[in-house]
């Protein structure tokens, strides 16, 4: 599917809305939220490490973003109870849900299969694709609650075409692939929720860094260009477009 990064959005694109980002400490996720916040919503952080979560609130805070909220909570212990407990504090305090991204991800190991971890590979596939499941089913009446709900599921071109010692970290993004399809098409008759994925494409981070420790970094694009795709997909211009798998960038040749 076609990517957006020309897209130009207008500094009010997001305004009044609530949006929780997951994996908002650092890398694609961090840049996300402060680009939300950027233009007008109101951003919940979501991550395990507090103190880069609190960091990210302070830059939303010093450059006069909305107030935003943080969440801490680690994907890889989560409970069915900690996704509720977590619903009920944003319902009492936002009373609906306007966008979600999940962006936290786990790489695992480059590595045949035959080689592979049982107990790393339970650890991937609770943090890439469990955990947003159930997350997602948990959230799933603050985001009715919107008027014009998105949810992005972060995808990988290793989702899209399996490649050689990929392992959890393929398998989980073709099982996201999957359920943004299914559930796409179960929320299809609300009209109100759009549901869709997004492959960053080969991005300037930790995680790109240590699956291809032999790149030069500074011929990859960095999660500040890529994030046109990523507003677009959040804001109300991509009514209409659900069901669908984005790219954030144009392939790489």
């Amino acid at each position: 599917m076609s990517c957006k990064i020309d897209y130009q959005p207008p500094s009010d694109l997001l305004k009044g809305r609530v949006i929780l980002v997951t994996g908002a400490g650092d890398g694609i996720g961090r840049v996300a939220a402060l680009d939300c916040a950027g233009h007008g919503a109101t951003v919940i952080l979501l991550g395990r490490t507090i103190a880069k979560l609190e960091k990210v609130y302070d830059e939303i805070e010093a450059s006069g973003g909305p107030q935003p909220a943080i969440f801490p909570l680690n994907l890889e212990g989560a409970t069915l109870k900690d996704y509720h407990d977590m619903v009920e504090t944003l319902e009492a305090e936002f009373g609906r849900l306007d966008g979600l991204l999940h962006n936290a991800g786990l790489l695992g190991r480059i590595t045949p299969f035959e080689q592979y971890n049982p107990e790393l590979w339970d650890q991937v596939m609770q943090v890439n694709i469990n955990g947003p499941i159930w997350m997602t089913q948990a959230l799933l009446p603050l985001l009715k609650a919107s008027e014009d709900a998105s949810l992005v599921f972060t995808s990988s071109s290793v989702g899209r075409k399996g490649r050689a010692y990929w392992g959890a970290y393929s398998v989980s993004k073709f099982a996201t692939e999957g359920f943004m399809e299914v559930l796409a098409d179960e929320l299809e008759h609300l009209g109100n929720i759009r549901v869709n994925s997004l492959n960053p494409g080969a991005t300037r981070t930790w995680m790109r860094k240590t699956a291809y420790p032999g790149e030069d970094p500074s011929l990859l694009r960095t999660p500040e260009e890529i994030m046109p795709t990523y507003l677009w997909l959040l804001g109300p211009d991509s009514r209409g477009h659900n069901g669908l798998a984005f790219d954030a960038q144009p392939p790489r040749e």
